[in-house]
């Protein structure tokens, strides 16, 4: 079987991490989202056709010609137009029937076993489809359409991006949207009308359509995760619940870890700092003196080494906290979180969100960042600066 995995987008929403790697590139623990998801294809999909565009190059370097045993092909995006056009790229390479994803979810290999039992059909879940698409059932529990981001519910089933479906579907014309895109659920709309469409439920889906899903990403990821210790551990350090500790790393004395927490290779931690529940640590970081971290994600070669707290934040590779770099993470008012995405104010709905780096960025000693605020990649704040608005 063939599968096409949509990779051609800006993932601008993604920003600042997006601003140095195309979205599906973006790691949780060691492996990529995209890494993940060609995981979940092995033993279903012989070929897999990725159609590239922003920064697809860095997708060619990292995956290559062939992946565990299948093979790659890339297909690239000239313009973006769309899902709709980006599939298409693909029809003169199908054979026959194909599996279609986007290549910035995190989809799991029982669901896609589950739904290659039916043809032709796609994969929903039972979610408020307000952010997604809502999948509309007619008469005999085929799906009738889908209606993309609906201001009021319709329906509880929200369309996830994964189909399994005939070449003959791009035989249909379709226009742009109201976005001046060319999106791909019109071509299932006009499908629908002519043919039985089936639906399967979905166990398992992640969405990573802003930096916060990240951490809930992180959060699912690290209880599904056993336990396992390959570095090193010195005398008096406590752990309580669940650690990944990889080859070459250490926990230093003092180290206080509540689980679950990863921590990559080569990675040092402590002496005397605190990690609490739902973080990662990434590959050749370095973690110290009196320094506190909680739910967040921190990439690779990146230091923390004095006197900083860092909660519900995401800090990218290459990164350097001078001592004393507070991020905030709550509002005084007890107010979902706030931040700025491409010129507007989006509502987390986070009780409790901090920052997100780009890579490269130093903060001077004694830096004050407030919630939802963002700094841009090899960015810098002055000692003792309040960041309380985005650093561009």
């Amino acid at each position: 079987m063939q599968a096409i995995i949509l990779a051609a987008g800006n993932g601008i929403r993604l920003q600042p991490l997006t601003c140095t790697r195309p979205k599906p590139l973006i790691k949780i623990f060691d492996k990529s989202i995209l890494e993940h998801n060609l995981e979940q294809l092995r033993g279903i999909a012989k070929e897999v056709i990725l159609v590239i565009g922003y920064k697809g190059e860095l997708i060619q370097q990292k995956i290559g010609q062939s992946y565990k045993g299948m093979r790659i092909k890339y297909i690239w995006q000239k313009k973006p137009q769309g899902t709709g056009d980006a599939a298409k790229c693909a029809l003169p390479y199908l054979k026959d029937r194909f599996l279609l994803l986007n290549g910035d979810d995190f989809y799991f290999k029982e669901d896609l076993e589950r739904l290659i039992k039916k043809f032709p059909a796609i994969l929903v879940k039972k979610e408020n489809p307000k952010n997604f698409g809502a999948v509309i059932i007619k008469e005999g529990n085929k799906v009738k359409e889908i209606v993309e981001k609906p201001e009021r519910k319709i329906s509880d089933l929200a369309n996830i991006g994964v189909y399994y479906l005939p070449k003959e579907i791009f035989k249909y014309k379709i226009k742009k949207s109201k976005r001046g895109e060319y999106e791909f659920p019109d071509y299932i709309n006009q499908f629908a009308k002519e043919h039985s469409l089936y639906f399967v439920e979905a166990k398992n889906w992640i969405p990573v359509s802003f930096s916060w899903n990240l951490l809930d990403a992180a959060e699912f990821f690290l209880k599904n995760t056993k336990k396992k210790i390959e570095g090193k551990i010195e005398r008096n350090v406590h752990i309580e619940g669940k650690i990944i500790l990889k080859k070459g790393s250490i926990l230093r004395s003092g180290t206080y870890i509540i689980g679950p927490v990863y921590i990559g290779q080569n990675s040092t931690i402590g002496p005397n700092c605190f990690l609490r529940e739902n973080t990662i640590i990434g590959d050749n970081c370095r973690i110290g003196q009196a320094v506190e971290i909680k739910n967040s994600i921190i990439y690779e070669n990146t230091n923390i080494v004095h006197l900083s707290y860092v909660g519900d934040s995401i800090i990218d590779k290459n990164c350097n906290l001078g001592a004393g770099t507070i991020i905030a993470n709550l509002r005084h008012d007890n107010a979902s979180i706030k931040t700025m995405i491409n010129g507007k104010l989006i509502d987390t709905k986070r009780r409790k969100f901090g920052t997100v780096f780009g890579e490269g960025v130093k903060t001077g000693i004694g830096t004050l960042i407030y919630p939802g605020r963002k700094i841009w990649p090899h960015k810098t704040t002055l000692p003792g600066e309040v960041v309380k608005k985005d650093i561009r």
